[in-house]
């Protein structure tokens, strides 16, 4: 995914603010031991982009000043109530290092699973991404969890995620493997199940 920026020389709140109001936003690339480089992006785009999946867990192609270079975006700030993005972070990519970032967890076949069809069960999705290390080459735009046979009162955990080839999960998740999805049945699903059949007989 290409994004354009341009070269940015004033610093400070007076000049972020101006930029702003001219539909421009400001933010900085850092990393692989290159200099730190200011840089504007156009408001608009920008805040489209930042709707797609993709711009948050892809290697982004960002070109300024007719050099293209690999960066990850790896923050944002956020006006607290108007629709404005303050400001933006990318970090440059080295294609021979190894990165640490999350990607995002698409839960595939929850629909068609036999617990929710016919058991009444509700299948909870505790994270939403997980934190993997990969060279950039191998890193995958999201991870899959297949929910066809999760069952009522069963969780899946991390180490249950089927990762692409050359990703792995950082140290911490690996020891934490924590709860990715849970399905469980309601209480009231339960209670109203064991009603209808006490009244079964008397019908």
């Amino acid at each position: 995914m290409k994004v354009v920026a341009f070269e940015r020389n004033k610093q400070g709140t007076g000049a972020s603010r101006r930029l702003r109001n001219s539909g421009k936003t400001p933010g900085i690339v850092y990393g692989a031991n290159v200099e730190p480089q200011l840089i504007e992006l156009d408001h608009n785009a920008l805040w489209h982009a930042l709707k797609k999946e993709v711009f948050h867990s892809s290697i982004l192609d960002l070109e300024v000043a007719g050099k293209s270079q690999p960066v990850l975006l790896r923050d944002v700030q956020y006006h607290p109530f108007r629709q404005i993005v303050l400001h933006v972070d990318f970090q440059r990519v080295d294609p021979n290092k190894k990165l640490h970032t999350k990607v995002p967890v698409h839960f595939m076949n929850q629909e068609t699973n036999p617990a929710v069809k016919l058991g009444g069960a509700v299948i909870s999705h505790v994270v939403t991404e997980v934190e993997i290390e990969c060279l950039p080459g191998d890193l995958p735009e999201f991870i899959e969890l297949d929910l066809a046979k999760i069952e009522a009162g069963q969780s899946l955990h991390a180490k249950d995620l089927a990762l692409p080839k050359g990703v792995s999960l950082v140290a911490h998740v690996e020891a934490e493997n924590p709860v990715v999805a849970s399905a469980t049945v309601p209480a009231g699903a339960v209670s109203s199940d064991a009603a209808a059949e006490g009244e079964a007989p008397a019908a």
